[in-house]
């Protein structure tokens, strides 16, 4: 991504619990998008939230399964996203938990790459 250029950011909204195979969904919207070269994701833990289901779960100490609300964000060009789209709806559909996907648009202000570092 440019400095100045147009992007889109989507947000994907689902529970720390949901599965793909024997994976944690999260992870694998996230290596998905490392595979398909998007220029970035991020995933962001709730500390409480709830969803369609209306049921609110928060984060608390004494909790041995902890089902949290995630939101997983993808950045990258609304052409580049709307591909990334169609290829993860699968995953999400076949998890067979509840999920809500949003786009945004948005608009790059600041891209800098940085080292990699191992």
């Amino acid at each position: 991504m440019k400095n100045g250029e147009s992007s889109q950011t989507l947000r994907i909204y689902l529970s720390s619990t949901d599965k793909f195979e024997n994976r944690s969904l999260y992870e694998e919207i996230v290596y998905e998008a490392k595979r398909q070269k998007l220029c970035g994701a991020t995933v962001l833990r709730g500390i409480m939230g709830f969803g369609m289901s209306s049921m609110v779960h928060s984060q608390k100490l004494w909790e041995i399964n902890e089902k949290i609300p995630i939101v997983v964000e993808v950045v990258d060009t609304p052409e580049r996203i709307s591909e990334f789209v169609k290829i993860i709806t699968p995953h999400v559909e076949m998890s067979g938990k509840g999920c809500l996907m949003t786009i945004l648009d948005s608009h790059v202000i600041y891209a800098k790459e940085g080292s990699k570092n191992s």
